[in-house]
Parts: structure tokens; sequence; C-alpha cells
């Protein structure tokens, strides 16, 4: 592992790279470790031989499953990368990773253009305003469009591209003008990259792309695209209007400088042009992140909580050494001999050795070692600072999304939403002796992946573990087949539904028992709704008395009934989004017991129910479909049998797309079904959109 200098917090870039699956991620990850000298062999995704997919589930699969960080020196900076999946049941690596970056890489494939995981993660980085640059990837691809796919990232992405690069040719080395390097309308230069063969061979991997002049039959093309550049960088630059007003040469420094102005202010995304498969393209994606990525000092203060205040105030804490120290937990990876906290620091210093506070759990937690982790390997440090990510072993308590800070200086970051699990299965040992040994590890295996979920049924004592999607519970299964030798039963996967009312009510709930000679009598109003909200239930406190005896009583009346809402629906599952207000009720004398609310609380939610009836609520998935003319019909023809709605079709780089809504229910094994009726030529992605009414026949088979 190469020893990456230690610098000052302005030249740390912590950065993401992010995109739909198959974009050529985890190749680019691969070819940035390669030119910084990280490794000195090239891996190969299909090969499973890559650096950042270590885990034997992805070298089997070829896609990048779990986050992995490494850290690389270029030119003056070091960069911490984290590698992320594109797959959609694994979004909350993604979710998790952009949460902690300052910036993110963007790839997109010039042949498939903006896919439907590429907006998600787009949405995702603009949820958490993380700036970032785009590389249009694969132009050595037949049917690569490298102008339609800057089109997609302004209809599709309502973004504003930025183009620095053009493309010098475009598609395959056996098309008439095949892709073999790029203009970089900045310094007004043609660059050419070694051969791949050259560079895999080690002879050429400390060469650097070849600078030239522009080809006299580009000219005028890059002429129009610099002038654009330069046209756009008006608005964030007085002296670069000026000298371009005055038709005088613009230095480049000033450019590349107005560029990251306006990269990190998020009003451009600078766009360049590559294939990181062929080796083109990647020192300057590496520039690119240099030059115009924000570092931890570039971007807000980080802000939090005040924990010792009972009304929100909000503390800034600056990302400075000296500062108290405050980091966030971004992900648990749980491990046999212990678990490793990753964390992103971003105020203060902190050292093995010490103790931190996590002012949600109340509790003091161990920083015994600290490691920068490289993948799957590790090197221990004594001490890391603002700006740093690092693994921590020590914390018992923490779990993904808790803050660690100085106990002096207390502050709660905000913490990290994860979307809710969409299926679930039943799953049992196999003898009764490895029962305890599967409760532990499906345990171990919730703290490290938020969106895993695992509970065992009262009524059946079988085991459900839910989660994002197919691939998610197969990989879960197979984890403890191979890492744990649990060789489990499964059963057919089902999916989560909801309930939501049926209609606005207003009811009463009431407790009037005598048990062991003491009166439990108490009173509970509720006003409920359906809200249409793609959210769980909310309870409301509405009624505050000036008298702290009966605010307390009011506290204990809300409490009680977010307790008893969260019991489900009157087919037992989960209320889905509903809104319940607390409202003012007479209050008996003596004040009602603790015990006297709860039941009366029980009692308002089962009246409310009864009252207002509940409508079952499934789960529908938004899926892109690509296929080929000739299997259109076949393929709309299956969609529509699985009760699927088409919302939009459109023609992308030669394929006909269909986008549409679907329930979860009827998509089980689709991927052999698609398959199937297209010959093997469609592809297809899917990721959950809401939850709307089931159908009739569900709801009435519904149990």
């Amino acid at each position: 592992m190469p020893r990456v200098p230690s610098k000052s917090i302005q030249k740390i870039r912590n950065i993401g790279i992010i995109a739909h699956i198959d974009a050529g991620k985890t190749t680019l990850t691969e070819r940035m470790l390669f030119f910084t000298k990280a490794i000195h062999r090239l891996g190969d995704v299909d090969h499973g031989t890559t650096v950042t997919d270590f885990d034997p589930e992805e070298q089997e699969r070829g896609i990048t499953i779990y986050s992995a960080a490494v850290s690389f020196p270029w030119r003056d900076t070091v960069v911490n990368l984290i590698d992320t999946p594109g797959h959609v049941d694994f979004t909350a690596e993604v979710e998790r990773s952009l949460r902690v970056l300052d910036g993110a890489v963007v790839v997109l494939s010039a042949r498939e253009g903006v896919e439907a995981q590429s907006e998600t993660v787009w949405r995702q980085a603009d949820r958490y305003a993380v700036p970032r640059i785009v590389l249009v990837n694969k132009l050595d691809r037949d049917g690569a469009s490298f102008f339609g796919t800057i089109d997609q990232i302004r209809e599709r992405l309502k973004a504003e591209p930025l183009l620095l690069q053009i493309p010098v040719g475009i598609g395959p080395p056996h098309v008439a003008d095949p892709f073999r390097g790029v203009i970089d309308l900045i310094t007004m230069e043609a660059i050419t990259f070694p051969p791949k063969d050259e560079v895999l061979s080690g002879a050429a991997a400390a060469v650097e792309p070849i600078r030239s002049s522009i080809p006299a039959e580009l000219e005028a093309e890059a002429a129009k695209w610099r002038e654009q550049l330069v046209s756009t960088l008006f608005d964030y630059s007085d002296e670069l209007a000026e000298l371009a007003i005055a038709e005088a040469a613009i230095p480049v420094d000033l450019m590349r400088a107005t560029v990251r102005k306006a990269a990190i202010h998020r009003k451009v995304i600078p766009v360049l042009a590559g294939s990181a498969l062929d080796c083109i393209g990647v020192q300057p994606v590496l520039d690119a992140v240099a030059w115009y990525l924000p570092s931890p000092v570039d971007v807000p203060p980080v802000e939090g909580l005040d924990p010792k205040k009972k009304e929100p105030v909000i503390i800034q804490r600056p990302p400075d050494p000296e500062a108290p120290f405050c980091g966030l937990v971004f992900k648990i990876l749980a491990e046999k001999h212990g678990d490793i906290a990753f964390v992103r620091v971003y105020s203060g210093t902190l050292k093995a050795g010490s103790r931190a506070w996590n002012p949600e759990r109340q509790k003091k937690e161990n920083i015994a070692q600290l490691w920068h982790v490289q993948a799957d390997r590790r090197e221990q440090v004594s001490s890391c600072s603002a700006g740093d990510i690092i693994g921590v072993i020590g914390p018992r308590q923490s779990v993904t999304g808790d803050t660690l800070c100085d106990a002096q200086s207390p502050v709660v970051l905000e913490s990290i939403e994860f979307p809710e699990t969409v299926i679930s299965m039943a799953i049992e040992p196999e003898t009764s002796l490895e029962r305890k040994k599967l409760s532990e590890t499906l345990e171990m295996m919730k703290r490290q992946d938020p969106t895993f979920r695992a509970i065992e049924s009262e009524e059946t004592g079988q085991t459900l573990i839910s989660g994002m999607g197919e691939l998610h519970l197969e990989v879960i299964r197979h984890r403890l087949e191979r890492e744990f030798n649990l060789h489990c039963r499964v059963h057919k996967p089902r999916v989560s539904y909801k309930e939501t009312l049926a209609k606005s009510v207003r009811v009463q709930g009431e407790s009037n028992r005598q048990v062991a000679g003491q009166t439990l009598e108490a009173t509970v109003a509720l006003a409920a709704e359906p809200t249409g909200e793609q959210s769980g239930v909310t309870v409301e406190q509405g009624w505050f008395p000036e008298s702290e005896q009966l605010a307390e009583v009011a506290r204990i009346m809300t409490e009680s009934v977010r307790e008893s809402a969260e019991r489900g629906g009157l087919k037992g599952c989960p209320l889905w989004g509903v809104r319940i207000v607390v409202r003012e009720t007479s209050v008996p004398e003596p004040l009602p017991t603790d015990v006297a609310i709860r039941i009366a609380a029980a009692d308002g939610i089962e009246r409310m129910l009864e009252a207002a009836g509940t409508v079952l609520l499934e789960p529908v998935m938004r899926i892109e479909v690509s296929v080929p003319e000739e299997h259109l019909g076949d393929v709309i023809n299956d969609l529509q049998q699985r009760r699927a709605i088409i919302t939009a079709t459109e023609i992308r780089s030669g394929m006909n797309v269909l986008t549409a809504e679907a329930p979860l229910a009827e998509m089980f094994g689709y991927s052999a079904a698609v398959r199937s009726v297209s010959q093997g030529r469609a592809s297809f992605t899917m990721a959950p959109l809401k939850y709307g009414p089931a159908s009739a026949e569900t709801a009435e088979s519904f149990v």
C-alpha cells in the first residue's frame, strides 16, 4: 500500500464515484489507482481482480455491492475515494457515502446515456448538495453518442453541463473515425494517450498523455465549443469577462479557478470525455478532481444540534484540526473479532487510545485503534484530523448515522436516512442447534446494513428477513453460507405491504377498569387522516395545556398513541401515509396513571382503524426496459400481463426505452422472463417508486 503523504486540509479531496450499474465506475477507480502508482498491475472487473471489488460475491457477479474506500496521492493532493455500487438494491451504500463526501465523479455511459439509476444517484447527490464532475465514458463503443449524452444531462438531470473537453473521433477501432483522444477546451490542445497494451505491459505506466496542437479539421468545432465555454464562465468572473470582451488571451489558471468556483457552488457540471477501459482520459479526470472538486474547507461548515438544549440550537463546526472533535459514523463493518466503524472526521483531531462521546446513546466510546483503510487492506495510524475518513476499532454502541464528538463540546450531526425495505422472505436454519448462531449472525448483519431487517415472527417462530430487492436478499443468503457456514432453508420472497386509512375520522379511546382495587380511568381524543404521503405514520401533539401536570399527561398520551400506532393496521401491516393528532380531552381527578393512558391510547387506535377502515398498499416499482424494435411488442405484452402501466417510451442509442410502473409482487422472476421474450437482447432496471393501492384480488386474499 502506498504511503499517502501528510497534507494540509486544502489538499484533501473526499470524493465518490457514482453511476448506473455497468457504467464503468470500478474500472475508472482501478485506472486511477494504477496511474497514481497505488497499484502496479491493472485488475479487471470481468475477471474479479479489481482492488475495490474484493468481496467474493462481487468478484463472481462482476458488480460492486459494498462501497470501498481507497486513498492515493495525485500531483500535490491526497484523494480519499469511495467506489459505490450502481445496483438499486444497494442504494444505501451510495446514500451513506454521499452523506460524508465533499465531491463526486458521475460516470455516464456514452452508449446508454442517462439511465434510471443515474437519475437516482443524481437526486441523492442533490439532496446532500454534493458538487460533481461528469465523465462521459465508453466513447469507444458502437452506438456511443457524446453530444446525445450531454443533451440528456440537460433534459433528464436538469443540470447545466460545462464541456471542458470534446472527443476526437467516436466509436470502436474498426469504424472510419474511432475514438482516440480528446481536445482540451481550456488549453486548446489535443490530448492523446499511450495504447492500452503498452499501459498494461507497464511500459507506459509513467508516461503522461501527449499534448499537441489541434488537428486542422477539428479547429472550427473546437473554437465553437471554446467560445461557448468562455461565454458560460462570464457570469462567474468579471476579470474573465473583461478579457473576453477585449479579445485578449485568457490565462489558463484564471479559467480553471472560475470553473472551480462555479462547480463548487453547483452552478455548472464540468464534463470530460474518455474510455476508462482503454485508459483514455483517466489522468484528466484525476486533474479535474484536484482542480474543480472541493477540499473540506471549500464546503460550508458542518451543522449539528446542541444536545444540551431542549429547543433546537444549531452549532457549526469548521473543518479545523484545532476545533473540538466531531465525526459521523457512516458505515459499520461487522466482523467476527470486532466491528470497524467508518468515521468521517469533520472537525478536531481524534487519537488512538482515547475516548469519544456519543450524544444520542449518552455513552462514552473507546477509540482503541485507528486504521487508514485501503479497500481490504489496512494501515494503523496514531491519529487523524478534520477532513479524514478513518476506520475506528473500539466503539460498541454506535450505529450508522451516529455522531462521535468531544464530551466537553457535544454536538449531534444530521443522521442518514435510508429507504424502507420492500421485500421479505422467511428463513430458517437446517438444524435447531444453529438457531442461536443464525440469530447472532443476523444481528451482526443488521448493524452493517441499515436497509436489512430481521425479525422473528411470534406466530410462526420463523425468522423474516427484509431488504431492498431479490438480489439484496440473495447476497445476504450467500454470505450466511460462505462466511458463517449457515445453510438455511428459504421460502418464496414476499412483498412488504402497508395499510393506510380509507377516510378521516375523529374518535375517543377510553380506559375504565378496576385493577387490584384501583380504577384505571383515562380518555384520549384523536383526529386521524390519510395524507397520501410516501412516509409512515406521524403522531402529533395538538394539545398544549399551560399546567405542568397536564402538559406531562398530554406528552404521555402522544407517546402512548405513537407506540400503539406502530403495531399496524387491521391486516397487521405497518401504517403508511397516516397523520394522527392527539386532541384536547377531559382529564379526570386524580390524574390518570401511565397505565390508564396507555390502555386508552390503544383503545383509541383500535376505534380509529374500525371507524376509518384501511386500504391495503403495495410497493410499486419504476421499471426501465431497453429493447430492440423487433421485440418491443412482446416486452409490452409481458409487462401489461404484470399489471404494469407504461408511462413513457423513447428511442435512445438505437434502442426502444420503455418506462413503466408495476407492482413488485408481479415482478418476481422478471429478469429471466424479459430475457426469454427478447431472446436475451433486452436489459432492464427496477427501483422502488411508491406505495399504491393493492388490487382487489390481493386485498381479498391477504391474511
